[in-house]
């Protein structure tokens, strides 16, 4: 019986109730499909970008091989596949377990047991939908980079149990770079989790139609990146203004109380690139437009704006109440999410809401209708897309249906779907390289102009050095659009010396991301209401510009801005880098040295584009700081110019106004920082 066949180009294994089907997908990869129903849905999630790639097929007796330039699969004859690159090394082999060989010819019979444990698991659910696992065995060695944005300080994942679900400051974006020279996309964004464990690595989803997976090969982790950038997307080219410095806090109550702060910026000849609108400058939760008695003249405070060289960005919130003037007709057009039972409510924040269904092409048309009268024909060019998960108050995502589907299985594509909607608004406007601050993502969001951000972290040490990691895995996982609230989202107090510390620490990380920021919840607090409904209704959060704080942080800020000013060019080469290639602009040091051990172990420092090592300072009272050096170049000191051969750990002074930094081979950039 010959289990193998070959269908418009691809293998197709069918034995008992799975069908599996491999393709060549892009350069050096491969798409694996399985599936238990009769046919495979025609939804490609992430990998939008070419069409199916000829791959070479061989079938013999008892075994299948599919092979696209680099990367080959071979399937036995129980359906167990092992994937080898180019040099007929093994890079991934699928878990079996039992009390047979599992068809292999030269069987490791320590793997002959009785656990009868599978690669590919499906545990039926309801209609034609599974519970889904895939298994893959460990490798001693190995590391794993990538997956998007938890709050934890690890670069590498090996040993990590990581949630496949969105949440406010969780990003999951399943794509992973691993030292043995392969990526993986896990390409189904159902809710579900993933454990790199000594013993076994295994991905699990709760409710899905079928198993979908990319992997390819390649020589360096950037020829893995550039070909994954290939199949699901590049950012636009950011627009000069985004590279510079963004005022934000949470939140400016009034056009005149914003304005204000502009000014003065602008007086103090400070260049501030962007400046932010945050939540509750509406009436009510999904009117989308500005509440006229705080914000009586956009044009006029938008032009005023302009004048000084700064660009006005403004909240948007998935979030909509029954006293909006869009809930009736969205809710009789069925452009919400739905609960299968229970309530309709999902949020309890500022009232009782319900979400919008961004997963409906109606529903990103009407919400993107809608801030187009009420924002972008004022002036406003900017939009921050909050919530953005969505950020449900009890994340019970079975009780939760979208238009695609339920939320089970389909929730993870939320964040896309929300950028989408703006990104394809903005274009049919004419906007060349939309933008959206966004709170989340997942794979292929950063084709939609998405810059992620961390969400609404604490004001800590720790937290800061959460960010480093957090951002450059957020980088590997496709996301290269990225930043943190410099200093912290909660509980920064404005009069506090730690925080004093950790501000100038942040606000040094933050020149050096892709992305400046400024912005939080400062405490104390303001709960003074202006009025008995809509924004008036909302306290705010302590000041957070810039000489809010001491004369010494005001100076600090004010250095690393004008740095940050003066660094356009070399961040606008990182930028189109990004955009042609997908490649990172925050990246680890092996990203460029990947010959180096070493530097595939360094967590602490990153390289900001290709040619500055940073090595940020995120121990309270830390003024010393040792750096690793990666083999291969020779290394300036940017601060006092002393020069180093890589390959070696080196310890530099870190005083408050100092980060560690460091230039690669090049005079150029030293003149271009002029510290």
């Amino acid at each position: 019986m010959n289990f193998f066949s070959i269908q418009d180009g691809a293998l197709i294994f069918k034995r008992r109730k799975e069908t599996l089907r491999i393709t060549g997908w892009g350069e050096n990869s491969l798409r694996v499909r399985a599936t238990q129903n009769p046919v495979f849905t025609d939804n490609d999630w992430a990998l939008t970008m070419p069409a199916e790639h000829k791959a070479e097929i061989e079938i013999a007796d008892d075994y299948a091989v599919i092979s696209n330039g680099k990367i080959k699969a071979r399937i036995n004859i129980f359906g167990k596949i092992k994937f080898f690159n180019q040099k007929d090394e093994l890079i991934l082999n699928e878990y079996y377990r039992s009390v047979d060989h599992g068809g292999e010819p030269k069987p490791n019979l320590d793997q002959v047991t009785a656990l009868r444990k599978i690669a590919r698991e499906f545990k039926g659910t309801a209609s034609d939908n599974y519970a889904i696992t895939a298994r893959f065995e460990p490798n001693d060695g190995e590391r794993f980079f990538g997956m998007g944005q938890y709050q934890q300080p690890y670069l590498d994942l090996k040993g990590c149990i990581l949630e496949l679900a969105q949440k406010n400051t969780q990003a999951s974006v399943p794509f992973l770079i691993s030292n043995l020279g392969y990526g993986f996309l896990w390409n189904n964004p159902a809710i579900g989790s993933v454990s790199f464990g000594k013993n076994l690595t295994e991905w699990h989803v709760q409710s899905s139609k079928q198993l979908d997976y990319w992997i390819t090969a390649g020589d360096t982790p950037a020829e893995i990146e550039e070909t994954y950038a290939k199949v699901t997307g590049t950012t636009p080219i950011m627009p000069d203004y985004a590279m510079g410095f963004w005022q934000c806090k949470l939140r400016y109550r009034t056009q005149e109380e914003l304005l204000n702060v502009a000014r003065e910026y602008h007086k103090k000849k400070i260049p501030v690139k962007v400046i932010v609108v945050d939540f509750f400058h509406w009436p009510n939760q999904g009117d989308w437009m500005f509440d006229t008695d705080y914000w009586p003249d956009p044009e006029g405070m938008i032009r005023e704006l302009n004048e000084m060289g700064m660009k006005l960005m403004v909240s948007v919130w998935p979030t909509i109440e029954p006293e909006s003037c869009n809930y009736k007709e969205m809710a009789e057009r069925n452009l919400l999410i739905r609960t299968d039972r229970g309530a309709k409510v999902m949020q309890d924040c500022f009232g009782l809401v319900e979400f919008i269904d961004t997963t409906n092409p109606e529903t990103q048309d009407f919400i993107w209708q809608a801030c187009k009268k009420n924002y972008f024909d004022k002036g406003v060019s900017l939009f921050w897309l909050d919530e953005a998960e969505p950020e449900y108050s009890n994340p019970d995502f079975d009780i939760y249906r979208y238009h695609i589907g339920s939320a089970l299985e389909c929730a993870n594509v939320y964040p896309v779907t929300f950028a989408k909607a703006f990104y394809d608004g903005q274009r049919m406007e004419g906007v060349e390289n939309p933008i959206s601050l966004i709170r989340c993502a997942w794979a292929g969001s950063q084709r939609y102009g998405a810059l992620a951000w961390s969400g609404d972290i604490p004001s800590t040490f720790g937290q800061l050095r959460n960010q480093v990691c957090a951002g450059l895995n957020m980088g590997l996982a496709g996301i290269p659009w990225w930043n943190s609230d410099i200093g912290g989202f909660h509980s920064g107090n404005v009069n506090d010396p730690y925080f004093h510390e950790l501000l100038a620490r942040w606000f040094e990380f933050g020149t050096f991301c892709p992305v400046m920021r400024l912005h939080g919840d400062r405490t104390p607090r303001d709960k003074t209401k202006l009025g008995p409904k809509g924004g008036g209704s909302c306290s705010t959060g302590g000041p957070n510009e810039i000489w809010s704080f001491t004369p010494q942080l005001e100076e600090i800020m004010t250095k690393y801005i004008l740095l940050r000013d003066r660094m356009q060019p070399y961040i606008s080469a990182a930028m189109t880098e990004a955009h042609e290639k997908g490649t990172p602009v925050i990246k680890p040091l092996f990203y460029d040295f990947p010959t180096d051990e070493a530097a595939w172990k360094v967590e602490d420092a990153y390289l900001f584009g290709h040619d500055l090592l940073v090595a940020p300072v995120t121990e309270e009272g830390e003024t010393k700081k040792s750096v690793y050096l990666p083999a291969g170049a020779t290394w300036t000191d940017a601060w006092t110019k002393r020069v180093y051969e890589g390959g070696q750990t080196v310890t530099v002074n870190a005083p408050l106004e100092m980060i560690p930094l460091f230039v690669r081979d090049n005079d150029g950039i030293l003149k271009l920082l002029n510290l």
